[in-house]
């Protein structure tokens, strides 16, 4: 005798594999110091009902798109979950002018601790790289953050991926063109 699961009664938060993959570009970020989502329209979903997280649950997030920006400007990534930041690059300097060059971001985070705010832990780094076609250098940074303060597993979490201008210049703009976020443990 086979036992047969019903895949559509099963949380989707156990099953491995892809939650939500981007089907349009971005908003263009542009000439704005304003925290504006990279995160266009997609299939699937970027919700986690309350409760729903167990500890080691693991993701990963794939995010690229074309970024230009005037020399020496800075830029904030940013990933949340509604309000609470998750993860923050905090401000990056560029380097010299950027014009048409592909960005990447890889991002992976795991749940420690489940509960409240104080109690429930994340963690999450990642890799913001961009590809220089005026010498075809690859450049970036990274960044790493433990959440055990503010992150809170009892609710509900929507995952939000934010980039932000240090200075309003018609020079700098930035947006996504695909976006994938993949439950890998």
């Amino acid at each position: 005798m086979s036992t047969q699961i019903n895949i559509l009664s099963a949380n989707p938060y156990t099953i491995i594999g892809g939650l939500f993959a981007q089907t349009a570009n971005s908003t263009y970020i542009t000439n704005t110091t304003t925290e504006t989502t990279l995160i266009d329209g997609g299939v699937g979903g970027l919700s986690v009902p309350a409760n729903f997280f167990k500890v080691g649950d693991s993701f990963k997030a794939e995010m690229s798109g074309i970024m230009n920006a005037v020399n020496n400007e800075d830029i904030i990534i940013r990933v949340k979950s509604g309000s609470v930041v998750l993860l923050d690059s905090g401000l990056q300097d560029l380097g010299s002018s950027v014009i048409n060059d592909v960005w990447t971001l890889s991002i992976y985070f795991t749940i420690r601790q489940i509960g409240a705010a104080g109690v429930a832990e994340i963690s999450a780094s990642g890799r913001f790289t961009y590809l220089k076609t005026s010498n075809a250098s690859l450049q970036g940074f990274g960044f790493t953050t433990v959440n055990n303060t503010t992150f809170d597993t009892t609710i509900s979490n929507t995952l939000d991926i934010t980039a932000e201008w240090a200075t309003a210049d018609l020079g700098n703009s930035i947006y996504s063109e695909t976006f994938i976020l993949t439950k890998i443990y």
